[in-house]
């Protein structure tokens, strides 16, 4: 899937027919199996993302692949591997692809194909957050708002593993009881939605679980703004989306008598920074294809639309109260 220009995806973005680039001898030629569609991916087409492909450019930045082939001097890869992209950029909308064997990292084959191509961005995300602002321990409490989206779905089950409790915040909505039900059946502790957070039953969920020391922020405006008033003195903010177009507004109060912290988390960063810490990234990915194996981290709700489809995907990935991933399948 390829775009030539930035805009609207529906407008710019196309289905041809490309060669498959020759072999180089640290190559891998891939069969992708199955990309998400992302915020970002959408973002990067219409041209206001952080980091930019250069044009023309294949769509995707994350999904997960079978080796084919190797060239001969790659070591570490063999046919009938499963790898994901080991950055952003790689262009995963496609069914076939030649990349250099740095730009991908092994999973295991025998996790479900859509956990294995929903991996590399939001369950790392969410683990990160998790892991690095706050050591958290069995029995703390966090907060996060868009609790329904690919991260906030992960922080639910990365959370629900190491014993720390969930406050997840929602959007109202007409399919609330339903929403509520499948977030709690993925280990929520409490399910809210944005106009809870000013009433006194607040109150109530805080006579059985700690004030949180961790608020997860992918929205901003008013919402955000509610969120950080239920975070602990000393606690950190951390904004790693800002769905509703809005600065981040801080009581001074908050700065001044609760000394809070804010922060900001991008998965991208994260790796280019830590590009020679080979160690963090396979800790990381260990853990979460493990959590997979033992049946506690899931793939977010997805819908699987097949590549010729690929049209009602990237609308569907842009309408607002969006509870399902749309999946490319290759």
């Amino acid at each position: 899937l390829l775009y030539e220009r930035h805009g609207e995806p529906s407008a710019v973005v196309r289905l041809k027919d490309l060669e498959v680039a020759k072999l180089g001898d640290s190559d891998v030629l891939l069969k992708m199996l199955a990309a998400p569609v992302n915020p970002a991916d959408i973002n990067m087409i219409q041209g206001t993302y952080a980091i930019l492909s250069p044009l023309p450019a294949v769509g995707g930045n994350e999904g997960v692949g079978e080796v084919l082939e190797v060239g001969r001097r790659v070591a570490a890869l063999k046919p009938g591997d499963w790898v994901i992209p080991a950055s952003t950029g790689l262009g995963t909308w496609r069914t076939h692809g030649v990349f250099p064997e740095e730009a991908l990292l092994k999973v295991p084959r025998d996790i479900p194909v859509l956990c294995a191509a929903t991996l590399s961005v939001n369950p790392c995300t969410a683990f990160r957050m998790l892991s690095d602002f706050e050591s958290l321990a069995p029995g703390d409490s966090v907060i996060q708002n868009a609790a329904n989206s690919g991260v906030g779905q992960a922080v639910i089950q990365i959370a629900k593993a190491s014993g720390i409790k969930t406050i997840n915040i929602v959007r109202d909505r007409p399919d609330l009881p339903k929403l509520v039900e499948r977030l709690m059946a993925l280990g929520a502790d409490h399910v809210i939605t944005e106009e809870m957070l000013r009433k006194p039953e607040m109150k109530d969920i805080f006579k059985s679980i700690p004030k949180p020391r961790l608020a997860l922020n992918c929205v901003g405006g008013k919402s955000t703004t509610e969120m950080l008033r239920h975070l602990q003195p000393k606690g950190t903010m951390v904004t790693y989306g800002g769905m509703a177009k809005q600065p981040v507004m801080v009581p001074v109060s908050a700065f001044i008598f609760r000394d809070v912290r804010l922060r900001g988390f991008w998965m991208t960063q994260w790796r280019k920074e830590h590009s020679q810490d080979q160690e963090s990234l396979s800790t990381m990915m260990d853990t979460l294809c493990q959590m997979i194996q033992r049946g506690q981290l899931r793939a977010p709700a997805c819908t699987e639309v097949p590549l010729q489809d690929y049209r009602a995907a990237l609308e569907a990935a842009m309408k607002p109260f969006t509870s399902s991933k749309q999946i490319l399948l290759l």
